[in-house]
């Protein structure tokens, strides 16, 4: 039976996991041993929490007991006099020198976790997935079907760079502003990704985890501020993405928790404050040759510059999804130009392109392709395809939230 105690854990595990794993690799200096004593402390929090109630700070209560578990677990290893040198007074100092939790401020460790995985010694594949793995606690297999490669695969990957990060003494830290630049792709590429899992859920019964959306643009603009006073066109572009993306949150679900698509959202629940700030952004990112970020951020710009779904330019969409095609080449980005194609010359246009997309076959075991596919066929009329397609993308999703609306636009299609 679930207990109020079980409760706190799961939320202050959905929510401060990062920033926890975070802050023990910089006291542990180890990857492996800080997310394993965060597991394990995790679990003792359920029972002791069940017995004494939640502790006022229950970030610092699992932090300082992980510690305590990771120190007892060195203890027990027969090189624990070298390890414990390594690490010295962080770890096993006096009770004067341990370290002070502040609830209301929180050290940027998450920031140093991203430079740390995003050294350049690392694959950049392997930067992003390492990160979402540390910072966002995703499984492999969540972080495997992100980048559409196998379980197997990505673990290898994972466990290769925690090896070159600890063989090669990468340092804990954020570097200096002139040494940025060879990482900045894969922060950005990090950040955004953090975002994303926020902002469409892998797994869990909601669509939208607003504490990362949340995280990522604060990380976002710490780094844009990072970069001085004018901070390089696609780090503002990524914050003024992650704006404009994250002001129709609250219309993307209505009362129930379900799903409502961009078409049928209210739009006075939009946060029009947050997409005034960003605007002049895109305006700044788009500026000389717009790179990828900038692309999309235009994109977005456009959909939430309309009062009205058919006051929408899809024609200048389309056309930005096309030179997003030639800088960016990617299949996703040929669905969507297949789906912004579809609003301007029709479903069946758009169905044309997408079977074309499928041909390959690098989205086959991408839902939201046949979630697309199915769309076009129920726009014309052609149900029992329609369906077929449902049921495809049904087979594949993974979040709750987006099963039950494919199940209900299904149903819609086989009355």
């Amino acid at each position: 039976m679930s207990t109020p105690a079980a409760h706190a854990v799961e939320k202050v595990y959905r929510i401060e996991w990062g920033r926890i794993v975070a802050t023990l690799i910089r006291l542990l200096g180890d990857f492996d041993l800080a997310e394993e004593s965060a597991q394990e402390a995790f679990a003792a929090a359920v029972d002791q929490w069940d017995e004494s109630g939640v502790p006022e700070n229950p970030r610092a209560w699992i932090i300082q007991t992980a510690r305590n578990k990771a120190i007892d677990r060195i203890r027990r290893n027969m090189r624990y006099t070298e390890k414990l040198a390594l690490m010295g007074n962080a770890v096993v100092g006096t009770e004067a020198q341990q370290p002070i939790y502040d609830t209301t401020e929180i050290p940027d460790d998450q920031l140093r976790l991203i430079f740390t995985c995003c050294h350049p010694a690392l694959a950049l594949d392997a930067q992003v997935a390492l990160t979402l793995r540390t910072l966002c606690g995703l499984e492999t297999e969540e972080i495997a079907r992100a980048f559409l490669t196998s379980t197997t695969t990505m673990a290898q990957r994972l466990v290769r760079a925690k090896r070159k990060i600890r063989d090669a003494k990468i340092p804990y830290v954020v570097p200096e502003t002139k040494d940025m630049a060879e990482r900045l792709q894969a922060v950005q590429t990090v950040i955004y990704l953090v975002f994303n899992e926020g902002y469409v859920a892998t797994r869990g019964n909601s669509l939208v985890r607003g504490d990362l959306c949340s995280e990522a643009i604060r990380l976002g603009r710490l780094v844009m501020s990072l970069m001085g006073p004018v901070p390089p066109r696609e780090v503002t572009a990524l914050v003024a993405l992650m704006l404009l993306h994250d002001a129709r949150r609250e219309a993307r679900l209505d009362a129930a928790g379900e799903i409502v698509v961009l078409e049928e959202q209210d739009r006075s629940l939009w946060k029009h404050e947050q997409i005034a700030e960003a605007l002049p952004l895109v305006q700044a990112a788009m500026r000389g040759a717009p790179g990828p970020l900038a692309l999309q951020a235009a994109i977005a710009a456009l959909h939430c510059s309309a009062g009205r779904p058919e006051e929408t330019d899809w024609e200048e969409i389309v056309r930005l999804y096309e030179v997003l095609a030639r800088v960016q080449p990617s299949p996703v980005v040929a669905l969507n130009h297949a789906v912004a194609v579809a609003m301007v010359e029709g479903p069946e246009r758009g169905l044309e392109q997408m079977q074309e997309l499928g041909v390959s076959g690098e989205l086959e075991n991408y839902h939201l392709l046949h979630a697309a596919r199915a769309d076009m066929y129920r726009r014309l009329e052609r149900f029992v395809e329609a369906a077929k397609e449902y049921e495809k993308a049904l087979a594949l999703v993974t979040n709750d939230s987006e099963k039950r609306y494919l199940e209900k636009r299904k149903r819609e299609v086989t009355k």
